[in-house]
């Protein structure tokens, strides 16, 4: 049996990274093979999965720096039958690549707008005339390193080694403690897991309505881990809601609490239950060597 898994692409993003990570747990678990295929936007790699042209989808939620990854959420509310399989904590560590002789030469800088945003006092301090061009991925504008040398790009070391590209400076994270949590979605989902991520919205937002979700989570003592609010983009000043859960997700108190939830709010939608599994990169680059 083959899955084909859809991620943020092209190679060497760290969409990547958790997406070759997850493939190999299938293989030495389940023992499935993977076939991974790079898709060059968030939402195109969950809309790949809803339209079943590919089995699983691994997409980025979270990082420590930046915190939400929106267009992740809001996608997730828009599509029905994904369901998050499990969580994966990458530690991320940018660099800044380039075929310019010399860091004053460089003009141009792209990535992500997470990357960009996660570099941006070591950028102020040591690039400070650069431009900041954002890109769909850290690796979708690499190409562009070979035919401008006044360009970087601010990406993965493996990417360097991938496209064969000089690193100028290693490690160029404003906190050294950067990590970004994926999630892995699929259309069957599990039923137990450790965290449980939910959406909701109400018939309209008047004062103290999201007080009474909160007062159910605290009366069964349960912990909430996140909570985020999306414009339901119909209305200024409408809102979604979402909350991430610990504890057992088959348990009384979680269980009863999802109950309650229904009757208070308008919309549910329980995005899925799962582990959160943290990745040891040395581990897997030394076992894919």
């Amino acid at each position: 049996m083959t899955k084909i898994i859809a991620y943020l692409g092209p190679e060497g993003t760290y969409s990547e990274v958790a997406t070759l990570y997850y493939s190999r747990l299938l293989k030495e678990i389940h023992n499935i093979e993977s076939e991974l295929i790079p898709i060059p936007s968030i939402s195109q790699t969950l809309h790949a999965l809803a339209q079943g042209k590919a089995d699983i989808a691994v997409v980025p939620i979270e990082n420590t720096i930046e915190g939400t990854v929106a267009i992740t959420l809001d996608t997730l509310w828009q599509l029905d039958g994904l369901y998050i399989r499990k969580g994966l904590t990458i530690p991320i560590i940018h660099n800044l690549l380039s075929r310019g002789r010399s860091l004053k030469g460089i003009k141009t800088i792209y990535s992500h707008p997470q990357a960009l945003a996660q570099c941006q006092k070591w950028l102020e301090k040591n690039l400070p005339q650069a431009r900041l061009i954002p890109t769909n991925s850290t690796t979708e504008a690499l190409h562009h390193l070979n035919q401008e040398p006044t360009s970087g790009a601010i990406s993965s070391s493996r990417a360097a080694q991938l496209y064969d590209l000089p690193i100028k400076a290693k490690n160029i994270n404003d906190y050294p403690d950067n990590c970004t949590r994926f999630w892995v979605v699929d259309r069957i989902g599990k039923t137990r897991g450790n965290h449980v991520s939910v959406g909701f919205a109400f018939e309209a937002n008047i004062p103290g309505v999201l007080v009474k979700p909160l007062e159910i989570f605290a009366q069964k003592q349960i912990n909430l881990t996140k909570i985020e609010s999306r414009p339901t983009k119909r209305c200024l000043g409408e809102y979604l809601f979402f909350l991430d859960l610990q504890g057992d997700s088959e348990g009384k108190p979680i269980q009863e609490a999802l109950k309650e939830l229904e009757k208070v709010t308008k919309t549910v939608k329980i995005l899925g239950s799962y582990d959160v599994e943290k990745v040891d990169l040395n581990q897997l680059y030394s076992e894919r060597s």
